[in-house]
């Protein structure tokens, strides 16, 4: 069965202001959707709505699929990774992941080691994420995608601070998420290797 994420009439506001309007797109297991736009047209404010963090003002967002309950929001199916990297300080790379794994994880995929070497991080599991550069706060940050099995990737400007081996890694991950029929739903200014995507530009003057 194939999972499907749609949304029609979409509209979204923030602090009484409408920052997205009419918006509609269907995708399935195996596609991506890139939206892109100029800064303040609504991007990230989009990707929040669909991770279940931001109520719409009007319209729908679903997602039928296999082990996928109609009655649940959309969100709780979909890994969201942010502008912050949602790491603590004071706890290590490994135990930021153990910690994520544990809140997100109906399906455990990997443990916190595995998920620093899928992001090139083993040697670093000890040392508090206070202590890393934004590189790799930003890479142990994706490691997330890989402690808990979630079919929707919601991804805002996901290659930030990466490097450009991290960046092939990261498009080696969406490849073979879609491959499983996961989704990707990404905001970027920047390639991310997703070069089949469709497009939904937000910002576009009528």
């Amino acid at each position: 069965m194939t999972t499907v994420l749609s949304v029609e009439r979409l509209a979204l506001s923030r602090g009484g202001r409408l920052v997205v309007s009419d918006v509609a797109f269907r995708i399935e297991s195996g596609e991506a959707l890139l939206v892109t736009g100029p800064n303040g047209a609504g991007k990230s404010t989009l990707l929040r709505a669909l991770a279940g963090l931001l109520r719409p003002s009007s319209g729908t967002i679903r997602l039928v699929g296999p082990q996928i309950d109609p009655d649940d929001p959309p969100g709780l199916y979909a890994h969201y990774v942010g502008h912050a990297d949602a790491l603590k300080s004071a706890l290590t790379a490994r135990e930021n992941l153990a910690f994520w794994g544990a809140a997100l994880g109906r399906a455990r995929t990997a443990d916190p080691v595995d998920a620093l070497q899928r992001v090139g991080l083993p040697h670093v599991a000890d040392i508090p994420a206070g202590w890393l550069s934004a590189g790799q706060k930003r890479r142990v940050s994706l490691g997330r995608l890989f402690v808990a099995a979630r079919p929707v990737w919601i991804l805002d400007e996901p290659a930030t601070a990466l490097d450009k081996a991290s960046q092939s890694r990261l498009a080696d991950a969406m490849a073979e998420h879609r491959a499983s029929g996961g989704l990707v739903v990404a905001a970027t200014h920047a390639p991310l290797g997703l070069e089949d995507a469709h497009e939904l530009r937000l910002g576009e003057a009528p």
